[in-house]
């Protein structure tokens, strides 16, 4: 069985936002040539998650509204976290969208369902963060 490693390094430039990185990941699967397997891509921050779902701005924006409702960033005074870097509501925005995704691998690609592409959320951003791509089989 093949392992593969690769790590991607992004800054989102506002405190929040959504990234498709399925090109990197779909890059990164050619470049291991794992033909049969599976790919876990991981947010290697605890403010920031991976998801799968649909590309489509509206949606974001609904993800937005909605996370924001759910955890509402201010007043940051609201959660027992906040003193040093008040990103309390990130780590709980980060929880509800997950850590990481699991994507088979069929004949070299990644082996999706309609519509689905891998993002990357950033809740807690304007520095620089990492993605870990790990990808085994054959």
């Amino acid at each position: 069985m093949k392992s593969f490693r690769k790590v991607l390094t992004v800054n989102i430039p506002s405190r929040r936002g959504f990234l498709n990185i399925t090109p990197q990941v779909a890059a990164a699967v050619r470049e291991s040539g794992v033909k049969e397997g599976l790919v876990l891509v991981n947010a290697m921050n605890i403010t920031a998650s991976v998801f799968i779902n649909d590309d489509e701005s509206g949606l974001h924006s609904d993800y937005e509204r909605w996370l924001e409702k759910l955890a509402p960033e201010k007043p940051y005074s609201q959660y027992a976290h906040n003193g040093y870097e008040d990103n309390a509501d990130a780590h709980l925005k980060r929880t509800i969208m997950g850590r990481e995704v699991v994507v088979a691998i069929t004949e070299g690609k990644l082996d999706f369902g309609t519509w689905e592409q891998i993002f990357y959320g950033e809740f807690d951003g304007m520095r620089q963060k990492r993605i870990m791509i790990k990808i085994i089989g054959e």
